[in-house]
């Protein structure tokens, strides 16, 4: 496996395996990627969550397009990318956080992985404010991360998640699904 650097991010690109993208959110090893119009927020409703059953957290869709999300101290949400990707069987990615994200205690949790066949479908990121006083101000269209790419030998279509995967045809934040 191999990590695909400038000229070759430029190449999927052009190919339109990720997009829209913005020529200049193309980085040596990586591409840029911003934060989508809708969040799910976490509702109170005291449930146990299985995780054998994937039961999802109660939660409750917010439109931001016209605004923004105030993600508070210990808050979590779940929220998107605004690019699509249209990954063929030998590329994978992952997200990564950027730095200055990190620098003012946004996490994220390590489930930015996409695997060779995710098509047609937003990432959906999971993002927590870390810090204890400082209130986080999240606008659809921040740069929020990074997606470093990866080229791999051939998946078999039985393995693909064009074929198994949950997530396909996505096109905005999800909660889990069964």
């Amino acid at each position: 496996m191999s990590l695909l650097s400038y000229v070759e991010l430029c190449e999927l690109v052009e190919q339109g395996v990720i997009g829209p993208v913005d020529p200049k959110a193309i980085n040596a090893a990586s591409i840029d990627v911003r934060l989508g119009d809708e969040v799910l927020i976490e509702e109170d409703s005291n449930r146990i969550i299985s995780l054998k059953d994937r039961n999802p957290l109660a939660m409750r869709k917010i439109n931001i397009a016209n605004n923004h999300y105030d993600l508070m101290p210990g808050e979590s949400i779940l929220a998107s990318t605004v690019e699509k990707f249209y990954l063929p069987e030998d590329i994978s990615c992952e997200y990564k956080l950027k730095s200055s994200m990190a620098r003012i205690f946004l996490e994220h949790l390590h489930a930015g992985w996409a695997d060779s066949g995710f098509n047609n479908s937003v990432l959906t990121l999971e993002f927590c404010n870390l810090s204890r006083f400082h209130t986080i101000r999240l606008h659809p269209g921040d740069y929020v991360g990074q997606i470093c790419f990866f080229r791999h030998t051939n998946v078999p279509e039985h393995r693909s998640y064009k074929t198994i995967g949950r997530y396909n045809n996505c096109d905005t934040v999800e909660h889990i699904k069964p």
